[in-house]
């Protein structure tokens, strides 16, 4: 199972991004756990400053702005 945070405040684009992994997730028949962390000190912790922000399995894969379905499922079965 990949663990999948999505870091931000709980705006527009960050429950997209959630969706968007979930989908990808389905689609590709990948297990994931997805959390959404909406925690400001915590989202600092992983260096990110423009969300919304994707941490799979403890590594920052991408910040700011929505990613590319493409790279979500490169991400996703790395």
């Amino acid at each position: 199972m990949r663990d999948v945070k999505v870091l931000g405040p709980g705006c527009k684009r960050c429950d997209t991004a959630v969706d968007m992994v979930r989908e990808e997730a389905a689609r590709l028949g990948v297990d994931v756990q997805v959390e959404k962390v909406t925690d400001y000190a915590q989202i600092a912790s992983y260096g990110v400053a423009s969300t919304p922000g994707i941490v799979i399995d403890g590594k920052l894969v991408h910040a700011g702005g929505l990613p590319k379905a493409q790279d979500l499922a490169s991400w996703l079965q790395s």
